[in-house]
């Protein structure tokens, strides 16, 4: 059987799909146009999450970007550096409430198996959930962001994240338009029922 509901966000609904396959479920999720919204210092992010400011990609801002939620986007050179990435609370709860995103996304362009693009890691604000295992929204934004700065060849790639936590996720992301001129993101991948 499949379907196409809509999932709703605090800014109105956006298009899932459902499709029922032999292997199991296909969920793809039909983001919203990319906003590029605040650029952010590297010297602030560096501070507040444990890194230096040459852990980041050069010449690639660190910037929120939404395609339905705003993410914040810091882009890091190394799986290296991703494995340091922890947050200082009181820095980060204070900076947040002056911002303009929900939550930070981190990654950097190599995935933990051969044919994945990148590797991501998504924190939360304690008490809540510490580290997200896969976040479909902010690979969404992340693909926006990836195409917009030509940080990928194709505008098709694999994302993972959470195989640090032993809870591995992939999910295949399409940016939909020209470099200039995004008009969605598609974020697909296979789920189960938990609940």
């Amino acid at each position: 059987k499949n379907e196409s509901i809509s999932l709703e966000l605090n800014d109105g609904p956006i298009r899932v799909d459902i499709e029922s396959l032999e292997t199991g479920i296909l969920v793809r999720m039909f983001q919203r146009k990319p906003q590029f919204l605040s650029r952010h210092d590297s010297k602030i992010i560096a501070d507040i999450f444990n890194l230096k400011q040459t852990d980041f990609i050069d010449e690639v801002p660190i910037q929120t970007v939404s395609t339905g939620t705003a993410m914040l986007m810091v882009p890091l050179k190394s799986k290296a550096a991703l494995r340091n990435v922890k947050m200082n609370v009181d820095l980060y709860r204070n900076y947040r409430e002056k911002s303009d995103f929900f939550s930070p996304h981190f990654f950097c362009l190599s995935g933990e198996t051969k044919d994945a693009s990148t590797f991501a890691r998504h924190l939360g604000t304690p008490p809540d959930t510490l580290e997200d295992a896969f976040t479909g929204s902010a690979t969404g934004c992340m693909g926006a962001f990836l195409w917009k700065y030509g940080l990928m060849t194709e505008n098709k790639f694999i994302a993972e994240q959470g195989h640090w936590m032993s809870r591995p996720g992939r999910a295949s992301v399409e940016a939909v338009g020209e470099f200039s001129d995004l008009h969605s993101v598609i974020v697909s991948g296979t789920a189960v029922t938990v609940v």
